[in-house]
């Protein structure tokens, strides 16, 4: 039986279209920017995720819909966004390193989803659940995942909070990273009701989560100060290794 709560994933696709739109004109203003790339990607994944859930609200469930949106979702849901990050914390050459890792992690389960067989008893016709998958050990790949998105993106995101916190002048970018942490934890809070079976957990936290994302990039955004995180602060102040006058800032590491 479908709810009103069924259909807040369809909310949260519009908003994620509205979200990959404007951070990909800030990608592309960029010479040099992969954490914009990835938070590009992460954004739009994020919104096919949704969409899957909006078909499955409308027209019911179906195998095609289920994987993609356990691949969307439950598999990259976070960690594009978490791989941002990283190139902003870490050297270049460790960035690479990581998202050649995530990737081939990201493959292997994404095949295994697509492999494994259904078990159609399982099967809710308005709620999808990764308990239909016969192989029960795939469900492993996606803690594993997401633990790796929540100590980038949300530790990250805590992590220049309490940089900027120091700073009465950065108070934008410290209160916009607050919110970008809490929206990326609450989708996680939220998939782990799945397990569970109480999918609408999910589409309240997704919808919440993603608005308070958003709206911590506009605050950072529009406070208009030089980062604090090297890489970005380099490519804001490319002529300068060390914008405003701060020796807080170096030239990217390489």
């Amino acid at each position: 039986m479908r709810s009103a709560v069924h259909y807040l994933p369809i909310l949260t696709t519009a908003l994620s279209i509205a979200f990959a739109v404007e951070i990909y004109r800030h990608w592309k203003s960029k010479e040099n920017a992969p954490h914009l790339a990835w938070w590009t990607f992460g954004i739009l994944l994020f919104g096919v995720g949704t969409a899957t859930e909006s078909l499955i609200t409308l027209f019911g469930w179906r195998e095609s819909f289920f994987r993609a949106w356990y691949i969307s979702g439950a598999l990259l849901g976070g960690s594009p966004l978490a791989q941002g990050t990283v190139y902003l914390l870490l050297s270049r050459k460790t960035a690479n390193l990581l998202s050649v890792l995530l990737v081939i992690v990201v493959v292997l389960a994404a095949v295994c989803v697509l492999l494994t067989p259904i078990d159609y008893s399982l099967v809710e016709q308005f709620r999808p659940t990764g308990r239909v998958m016969e192989w029960g050990w795939v469900r492993a790949f996606s803690p594993l995942i997401n633990t790796y998105a929540l100590i980038f993106l949300v530790g990250g995101a805590v992590w220049s909070a309490l940089k900027y916190r120091k700073n009465q002048a950065t108070r934008g970018r410290y209160t916009g990273n607050i919110m970008i942490a809490a929206g990326a934890l609450l989708p996680g809070i939220g998939g782990a009701f799945t397990r569970f079976g109480l999918t609408e957990v999910l589409y309240v936290t997704e919808l919440v989560g993603l608005s308070l994302i958003y709206a911590g990039y506009r605050t950072i955004r529009a406070e208009g100060r030089t980062s604090l995180q090297q890489s970005q602060a380099q490519q804001e102040f490319p002529q300068s290794p060390h914008p405003s006058g701060s020796v807080l800032f170096e030239e990217e590491k390489k």
